[in-house]
């Protein structure tokens, strides 16, 4: 048997659907499980036993229906037996609609379902704490192994010499491994992901003051100059607890790195789902045009803790579309004030010193 699953957008859909794998590794040992994603996702699902091969979306299918097609012609040429669709975009229905696969499984849209031969239409309310994202894409397979699935949760595989140099790596930047590391993740994958920065390095200098931890930030270098933004506006004595210049110059080495924190704490996105996928606790704060319930993933308000302004201010809420919400983002950020939280994110803080 061999099974194609696509998940094109973020690291986080790439590792959240990674999961898929494992649940059909379990049921079917001998089959070929292929995953087709974009490119820069791959460092999330770099060496996971579970997955034979990888078949890239690159720039060039993005931008170039001629380069698309190409893709979707190879793709045909492996005879895939299914096809999983987790997220039915346009580029997912061509190479999906080429497969000539006889099996083809999608979430359910009006315009495309007729590809497909079993849709799904996404809940809404999750009924684990796994959360809806996870939940969601469980439901995919289950024309497939036909029986109730239990919830999986998804792994990062981090190697040995990885954890190692990411240690000496902190040791040269004299950061004492004894004394408690928090990752803070800055930043948000863009503007409206992205908790004011005043009020991030009022937080900052929150943890700082109460537990005079060492500080880590979470950027790339496209980001370095909001991220020195958020530094200078620490106070001078947290300033002196942040290790501005130790950061992972690659996906890979920021896992490493984490791996040796204490805990995450920052904004919602690929970098909350990768410390959990290696098992580190994250403190979670969500944009406030983002559905919680989808991504709040596996928590238990106590190794994994989440707030969102919603669960402040309901008010606000009431009768807004996402889109509404989204188009109001910054007024809604300002109304989210670190106060509200502070002491759910010390009580987070003290369990994992």
């Amino acid at each position: 048997m061999k099974i194609l699953i696509i998940q094109q957008k973020m690291i986080g859909d790439v590792l959240t659907s990674s999961i898929l794998f494992e649940a059909l590794r379990q049921k079917y040992p001998k089959a070929q499980l292929d995953y087709l994603i974009n490119s820069h996702t791959y460092p999330v699902v770099e060496n996971n036993p579970f997955i034979n091969n990888f078949i890239f979306f690159t720039k060039a299918e993005a931008s170039s229906k001629k380069a698309l097609f190409k893709l979707a012609k190879s793709v045909k040429k492996s005879n895939y037996d299914i096809v999983i669709d987790v997220y039915s975009k346009f580029s997912s229905n061509i190479i999906t609609l080429f497969s000539g696969a006889k099996v083809k499984i999608s979430k359910h849209k009006w315009y495309s379902a007729a590809i497909y031969t079993k849709t799904f239409n996404e809940a809404n309310v999750a009924k684990t704490n796994a959360g809806l994202a996870i939940e969601n894409r469980l439901q995919l397979i289950t024309p497939i192994l036909k029986e109730s699935l239990k919830i999986i949760q998804p792994k990062i595989y981090l190697t040995a010499s990885e954890i190692e140099h990411s240690k000496q790596f902190l040791l040269k930047h004299h950061i004492d491994l004894n004394t408690p590391l928090f990752m803070i993740s800055v930043l948000g994958s863009g503007d409206n992901k992205t908790y004011p920065l005043p009020y991030m390095a009022k937080l900052i200098d929150a943890i700082v003051k109460n537990t005079n931890a060492q500080i880590l930030f979470n950027y790339i270098p496209s980001q370095k100059e909001q991220a020195r933004a958020v530094f200078n506006l620490c106070k001078n004595t947290t300033q002196n607890n942040i290790f501005f210049n130790a950061f992972g110059k690659s996906l890979r080495d920021f896992l490493a790195i984490t791996k040796h924190c204490n805990a995450l704490i920052g904004n919602e996105g690929g970098a909350v789902n990768m410390a959990k996928a290696i098992d580190i606790p994250t403190f979670t704060i969500f944009s406030p045009w983002i559905k919680k319930e989808a991504w709040s993933m596996f928590e238990d308000d106590k190794k994994h803790v989440s707030v969102h302004l919603k669960d402040f201010k309901t008010a606000l809420f009431e009768g807004k579309s996402s889109k509404d919400l989204k188009s109001h983002w910054q007024s809604l950020y300002q109304e989210f004030l670190p106060s509200y939280f502070l002491e759910k994110l010390y009580t987070f803080i003290y369990l994992h010193l």
